[in-house]
């Protein structure tokens, strides 16, 4: 047979998006580590701690039985929905019917593919918050949205500019991402945002889908976009243990909103993915039952503790941020004498050996910005504040 050269080239989709970026600064840091450069990371969103006790004992003693180990199905178990809909009862006051207004998801990541794929055709558009969690786009591009980005400021709060929002063609806007407690800003959410949101949605015809994977992280008083009365007719929340509940590689999430629309998602995840094991969704149904001592000790006093040392690095690195930002990263804007975010974040990575992250990969606005995660143990926070006070002191 004729040795002939393959010419096999990826969809013209690809084209659109770049390697995640912390995919792909990672193998980077790991060369880093094989060098023997030891990096300290202090840049994702993985929570460092385990879940609680009686959530990996479930786990286990589902996995121990021989009749557990089938398909399941894709809107998941009537246990899982039960706990899902209790808890957004005991935490936010919201009322969910279990078996037609909560689907659980396989994380946040799945219910941005799913939800797009069930409202937005090739061409429409939609609006994704600048700073933002570049998913929003990625996702978007790759099935064929067109994006609008929305401005969030510092000296707003982190909120969005209703007034600009106004201004907009918003003709073809399907979607709407919003994401508060916000990630990577910092910025709480408030309950006249929502409001606002909502009264949005319903004029413009637009669906908001509110991501609120932080609501519990240093944060007193977690609220849902739900909460507004109507907002289930125009809008949908997701929510993730990930962050709350300490289980970042379990994959556990849920999409709330109203019957029909739930159908609608449910339509395209029923045809993408299976039901999640068992054992984890048992698990997790015992994980939303969760003390509020277990919650007050994950959620806040750990997170308190280690956001006190980042707000150290912070200053030594001559950086301002606001003291009432929630959730389990830092983000503080640079001094002016660096050009952008990745000229600091890069002299810290190489000279002082932590990697954070440049605020540049949220969008334009987090251009002079840097965000410190705090999913790591006391003693490595405390390390990475020494290595960089020798350098930057």
């Amino acid at each position: 047979m004729e040795d002939r050269p393959i010419n096999i080239q990826p969809a013209d989709r690809l084209s659109l998006v770049q390697e995640y970026y912390f995919s792909r600064k990672l193998k980077e840091v790991a060369q880093l580590n094989a060098e023997g450069r030891d990096i300290i990371s202090l840049a994702i969103g993985s929570p460092d701690m385990p879940p609680s006790p009686q959530t990996v004992e479930m786990l286990c003693q589902v996995a121990n039985r021989p009749d557990a180990h089938g398909y399941q199905p894709t809107m998941g178990t009537p246990e899982l929905r039960q706990a899902m809909a209790a808890f957004y009862k005991r935490w936010y006051d919201v009322t969910l019917d279990p078996a037609k207004e909560v689907l659980p998801l396989i994380g946040s990541k799945e219910g941005i593919l799913h939800v797009t794929l069930a409202f937005v055709n090739p061409g429409d558009a939609v609006l994704v918050p600048n700073p933002g969690y570049p998913t929003y786009t990625s996702l978007s591009k790759l099935l064929g949205a067109r994006i609008i980005n929305y401005n969030l400021r510092e000296d707003n709060g982190w909120q969005p500019d209703f007034d600009e929002l106004e201004q907009m063609d918003l003709t073809s806007v399907r979607l709407m991402w919003t994401n508060y407690p916000n990630m990577p800003t910092g910025g709480d959410a408030r309950i006249e945002t929502y409001e606002r949101l909502v009264d949005f949605a319903r004029r413009h015809g637009i669906v908001v889908v509110n991501d609120n994977p932080y609501s519990f992280i240093l944060n007193r008083h977690p609220i849902s976009l739900l909460q507004v009365p109507g907002a289930k007719d125009c809008c949908i929340e997701f929510n993730s243990m990930s962050k709350s509940h300490n289980m970042p590689g379990w994959r556990v999430g849920l999409c709330a909103t109203n019957q029909q629309f739930i159908s609608w998602i449910l339509k395209v995840k029923s045809n993408i993915d299976s039901g999640t094991f068992r054992g984890i969704q048992l698990a997790a149904a015992q994980a939303y039952a969760n003390d509020d001592e277990w919650h007050q000790q994950a959620n806040y006093d750990t997170y308190r503790r280690r956001r006190d040392i980042a707000e150290e690095i912070m200053r030594t690195l001559g950086c301002v941020y606001d003291s009432k930002q929630v959730g389990m990263f830092l983000w503080g804007r640079i001094p002016d004498q660096y050009d952008d975010s990745e000229t600091l974040t890069e002299r810290v990575l190489h000279e002082a050996r932590v990697f954070i992250t440049p605020g540049f990969i949220f969008g334009s606005n987090g251009r002079r910005y840097i965000r410190i995660s705090l999913c790591a143990k006391d003693e490595k926070m405390r390390e990475a504040l020494h290595r960089i006070q020798a350098i930057f002191s």
